[in-house]
């Protein structure tokens, strides 16, 4: 008998190439050249400028050729990068489709796994779910942990969580996680209307600590932004009324006894009317809340879409 033959693959090899070429750095090496400017394709693609210009060095390397000329006013490709702008725009057209067709071959979307903070489950989170359902016309299935925004990051960077929304200090860095602002907040006194606070135009420091107050539990990031802030004067909260695990509760608890409560702006809208609304004098208290992935390219086509709506609401 004769050898068999060798079974042949049906595709034409591509030869020269030292590995597969990268569909995120075709998306990159394309936003760069359609913007004219890497920082803003950075920010296009959400990523920080020295992790695009990485892709573009290794897109380079894998070429054999330069395929960028950067100057001062931005800039623009050679003539072996526009042959390869227009071939790469068709295959990211046809990975573009692939992807959307992948994602409608299921009646419905596998669950998108978002963990978010109490403030932003209460208050924030709900009508925009409602917003984006509307939009799309389809159910979205969605797998939410509530927990405090300590915790939210620690999921998002075990990879539990698709992505999350969590409070930080304005301006500080979450290592190991790509975070995209996502809104202001304060942290404010709202106290109740019978009061003697209620009619203070502003709160002293020294109030502040000497009276019993409605609070969160210490690992709230609404506690750490006061706690840090009264740190830095050399000051610290006295024992407090009550100590509660959401900020429902700590707006039921302040009111049944009359007790000024630390909150989250974000969390006082026109239904809270039994509250006036102080700051604390010298306190810095602002924060943002941030919108935290592994990166751009770990999300599912579902919790991508979501994304986008979040941020383009925020």
């Amino acid at each position: 008998m004769g050898r068999p033959c060798p079974t042949r693959w049906p595709y034409p090899e591509v030869m020269g190439l030292v590995r597969s070429v990268d569909l995120a750095e075709l998306r990159a090496f394309c936003a760069a050249v359609d913007l004219g400017s890497l920082g803003s394709a950075a920010r296009l693609l959400r990523v920080s400028q020295p992790a695009l210009s990485k892709r573009m060095r290794a897109l380079e390397a894998l070429a054999g050729a330069q395929l960028l000329v950067r100057s001062p006013r931005g800039i623009a490709t050679t003539e072996a990068g526009e042959r390869l702008y227009v071939e790469a725009r068709k295959l990211l057209a046809q990975a573009d489709a692939v992807e959307e067709l992948m994602a409608g071959l299921s009646s419905e979307d596998a669950p998108v796994r978002l963990a978010v903070s109490h403030t932003i489950a209460e208050f924030v989170l709900p009508s925009r779910l409602v917003q984006y359902e509307q939009s799309r016309g389809r159910h979205l299935s969605v797998e939410l942990v509530i927990a405090n925004s300590v915790v939210v990051r620690e999921l998002v960077g075990a990879g539990r969580a698709e992505f999350g929304i969590a409070a930080a200090r304005i301006g500080s860095a979450l290592p190991g996680l790509e975070q995209v602002h996502f809104c202001e907040d304060e942290v404010v006194v709202a106290v109740p209307h019978a009061h003697a606070w209620a009619d203070l135009d502003v709160i002293e420091p020294e109030q502040l600590i000497a009276e019993p107050l409605v609070v969160r539990d210490p690992t709230a990031n609404t506690r750490q932004t006061v706690d840090e802030a009264l740190a830095a004067r050399g000051l610290a909260l006295g024992p407090s009324l009550a100590e509660v695990g959401s900020t429902s509760a700590a707006k039921a608890t302040a009111l049944s006894e009359g007790a000024p409560v630390l909150l989250s702006g974000i969390s006082l809208g026109r239904d809270d009317e039994g509250f006036a609304v102080k700051r604390v004098r010298g306190l810095d208290l602002k924060r943002q809340f941030v919108l935290l992935m592994g990166s751009q390219e770990s999300l599912s086509p579902p919790a991508r879409a979501l994304v986008d709506h979040l941020l383009g609401e925020s």
